[in-house]
């Protein structure tokens, strides 16, 4: 772990606490495997996983039905991950 994922992991941390919280399902299930996989993604400081699976994510929150608290902390590690200088998207918002 460096100082640039630091606060990243710990925001993935509050957003998987969030998730375990949500109805079990099989979208619930998707969300907590793509979020565990992006949590390994930024420890083993991974670019492209990254990106790769922030869009997973975010996607399956949309999915999920786009809960407030839900995308509040997953906007919260994309913030975290950029003021870290790492792309989270793969064009220009």
């Amino acid at each position: 772990m460096s100082e640039h994922t630091t606060a990243s992991l710990a925001r993935l941390d509050e957003l998987i606490a969030i998730i375990k919280t949500q109805p079990s399902g099989s979208s619930s299930a998707s969300l907590t495997e793509e979020t565990d996989a992006l949590r390994r993604a930024v420890s083993a400081f991974h670019l492209e996983a990254i990106r790769f699976r922030m869009f997973n994510v975010d996607r399956l929150i949309r999915q999920h039905g786009d809960d407030p608290s839900l995308r509040t902390a997953l906007e919260a590690v994309r913030h975290e991950l950029e003021a870290a200088g790492f792309h989270t998207r793969s064009h220009a918002s």
